[in-house]
């Protein structure tokens, strides 16, 4: 399967971004970005610190490791997977998730669609990340390009339930939206999951995390 009229970019190349990068990678060619510059050669030449993704599969995905934001220029589908650590008080820190969208905004086309894979609390997509995007851009959320959130569901080390292999809940655009992002996830999961619940704003900020902190 291939992804219909649409060029991936993933920014934030750790366990959950490279598994990400790499499977869209097994079927067209994906912009896999990350400011950590060790991190990119590293992987350019076939390793993976992490230990998540052998030297084969790297050899054989079509990714472009970069750290250059304008090759983001190439793609109109971005998927955001870096990390969201919470501090000494358990409050997350969004730091590195904001910073990411204003780097995908700033190189965001009409009609491109985000997708957050980062674990945050409900609500946070569209109050701090959607604002991010718009300001980064100076284009609309709804009109102009569409975000979806589909939260990291990776245990790392674990072989007997795999990246493609973990149910997981989605929020896409809209309903009925033909450029809904269920179906570019679906695309790397290897098969079709009911979505989950959409977070509104004006819930719980802490929010209760299905996983620690990278």
């Amino acid at each position: 399967m291939t992804t219909p009229g649409r060029r991936v970019s993933v920014i934030g190349l750790g366990y959950v971004g490279l598994r990400l990068a790499v499977s869209f990678g097994r079927r067209g060619p994906v912009v896999g970005f990350d400011i950590d510059r060790r991190r990119v050669a590293e992987l350019a030449e076939g390793f993976d610190r992490t230990g998540e993704v052998d030297a084969e599969e790297l050899s054989t995905a079509m990714v472009a490791y970069t750290t250059d934001p304008g090759d983001l220029d190439g793609a109109d589908f971005h998927v955001v997977a870096v990390p969201t650590p919470i501090d000494d008080a358990k409050q997350p820190v969004l730091g590195h998730l904001l910073a990411a969208s204003r780097t995908v905004g700033s190189h965001l086309g009409r009609s491109d669609i985000v997708v957050y894979e980062s674990t945050v609390y409900p609500g946070a997509t569209e109050e701090e990340c959607v604002p991010a995007l718009e300001d980064a851009s100076g284009l609309r959320c709804g009109s102009d390009f569409f975000v979806g959130y589909s939260p990291e569901r990776i245990n790392p080390g674990c072989r007997a339930h795999t990246f493609t292999k973990i149910a997981q809940g989605r929020v896409g655009p809209g309903p009925g939206d033909p450029r809904n992002s269920r179906g570019g996830l679906r695309l790397c999961r290897g098969g079709d999951r009911s979505p989950g619940p959409q977070h509104r704003g004006g819930q719980d900020r802490q929010g209760r995390r299905e996983h620690p902190a990278r």
